[in-house]
């Protein structure tokens, strides 16, 4: 449920037109609802081997770069941390929620709008985290239904105009000449491919909390978890785009930016109440997305020692809520919505937020190589769960690809963004840069200054997980070793 919760969210309500706009035709971006999916399958393999070399340990995706790159001491959790702080907003939830709701009540969708509900949204779910969240629990479990529920219904409808059950009088009419317009840009297979993969994202969920699964061979599964979500997935996917393409022309599809659910329900109702039942759905599973979020992330962040303040970061006083965490993730949504251009916000943030994680995927590939090198030197047996070197090879090929390809100019009209295409792979990289700025202060100049050492204490929670956490250690006091950012309250 890990998997399949995280997977189910707004992306295959969102992204379709702008992967449409991009790559032309109806038959490239069917192909990359299916080629989105094959990629994420060869990732999963390759994450159960890396699993396997510590079945024991939760994090996932940060315990294989740190145990495959252990030298500069302490710089890929540092990094890794500092970028989820910084990429911890909730804006693109935000964005579809407002854009739904407004096209609800027929409430045209300007700058003004669109800003003043996400924010609105985004301040009323800030709002029940911080005060309970035992009721913020129950909201995410309450709205994971809604998700369900929209997919199976836009699905299910799908199917009835396809069977001519509908007042779609030629469903079949997008499907003739499905590869006229294709577009061979590779600007433009990036985006599609980026906006698919985001739409995929949290197939790896359940690896983040391996140390906590019980059983005889907790590697086998999550691995099977995450199989049989894709799956599912996957064909609830592929299923949801045949009904909007049915549906809807394909020009509409084109300019519905992140309305392409809304408009497939008026077209199949018209004026009936029933063409409001998915903008409600959207909404309320949007909310879902946003009320918890990263918080939990945040917060074992600042329990590690990588953020400063770590007592307010890791409190969870004065409502038994990580207020400190929620307070910052408040803030970098706020900041995003309001500083983009209301058009450009959900495309921007989307792009941006998947490049530094592409660099850490590639890392990661060629990490696996290192890792098993490293174990045949040391003697010890392969995994029994060890990948194909192809599909280590896809793999790395398909993040360096999105990494590169963005760069090149796209087909006139069809950029991402009204302002330069490339934008958000600028920030990606300053914002790692930015990352490598804060480790050399904070892990080897200011310890320096401060007469202090960091180490690395490894602690086992209940149930036998294994975390670490960074601490000072004092060359004038051996005796003493205290949370890194130590602030008065601490002391």
């Amino acid at each position: 449920m890990l998997d399949l919760g995280q997977l189910l969210g707004s992306g295959i309500f969102s992204v379709p037109g702008a992967i449409l706009n991009s790559v032309g035709s109806i038959g490239l971006s069917l192909s990359f609802w299916f080629i989105a999916p094959m990629f994420s399958f060869v990732a999963l393999l390759c994450y159960t081997e890396l699993a396997s070399f510590f079945p024991r340990r939760s994090g996932a995706e940060v315990v294989f770069l740190e145990q495959a790159y252990p030298r500069p001491r302490f710089f890929v959790p540092t990094t890794f941390a500092i970028t989820a702080v910084l990429l911890s907003f909730s804006a693109t939830n935000s964005v579809v929620f407002a854009q739904y709701t407004l096209s609800l009540f027929n409430i045209p969708i300007t700058e003004f709008s669109q800003t003043a509900t996400a924010l609105s949204v985004a301040t009323f779910s800030v709002g029940v985290v911080a005060v309970s969240t035992k009721w913020s629990l129950r909201a995410v479990n309450a709205f994971s239904v809604f998700k369900v529920l929209s997919l199976a219904f836009v699905a299910l409808t799908g199917v009835a105009v396809l069977a001519g059950f509908t007042r779609i009088s030629d469903p079949f009419a997008n499907f003739h000449n499905i590869w006229e317009g294709s577009s061979s840009n590779p600007n433009a297979l990036a985006v599609g491919l980026v906006k698919t993969n985001f739409a995929y994202v949290g197939w790896h969920n359940a690896f983040n909390v391996l140390g906590e699964v019980k059983g005889n061979s907790p590697v086998r599964t999550v691995r099977n978890a995450g199989f049989i979500s894709l799956g599912i997935v996957m064909v609830l996917f592929i299923t949801v785009n045949v009904a909007y393409i049915a549906a809807v022309p394909i020009d509409e599809i084109k300019g519905s930016g992140q309305l392409v659910g809304a408009l497939f329900f008026q077209h199949v109702f018209g004026g009936h109440w029933a063409s409001k039942i998915l903008p409600v759905l959207v909404a309320l599973s949007c909310v879902g997305n946003i009320t918890v979020g990263q918080a939990r992330v945040l917060r074992e962040v600042a329990r590690q020692g990588l953020l400063p303040y770590p007592t307010f970061f890791a409190s969870t006083r004065p409502f038994g809520t990580p207020l400190g965490p929620v307070a910052l993730k408040y803030a970098l949504t706020v900041l995003v919505i309001s500083a983009l251009p209301a058009r450009d916000a959900f495309n921007f943030l989307l792009d941006l937020a998947s490049y530094p994680h592409l660099v850490f995927d590639a890392a990661a590939a060629v990490g696996l190589w290192r890792l098993r090198a490293r174990r045949a030197r040391d003697g010890l047996p392969k995994s029994p769960f060890q990948v194909w070197n192809i599909a280590i090879t896809l793999w790395l090929v398909k993040c360096i690809f999105l990494l590169v390809m963005p760069w090149v100019p796209p087909e006139e009209g069809h950029a991402d963004v009204s302002f330069w295409y490339a934008m958000y792979c600028v920030v990606g990289i300053a914002l790692l840069l930015l990352c490598a700025v804060y480790y050399y202060v904070w892990i080897v100049l200011l310890p320096k200054i401060g007469g202090y050492a960091i180490i690395e204490e490894v602690v086992e929670l209940d149930g036998g997980a294994l975390t670490s956490r960074l601490v000072r250690k004092y060359s004038t006091q051996s005796e003493e070793e205290r949370p890194l950012l130590v602030t008065q309250d601490d002391t």
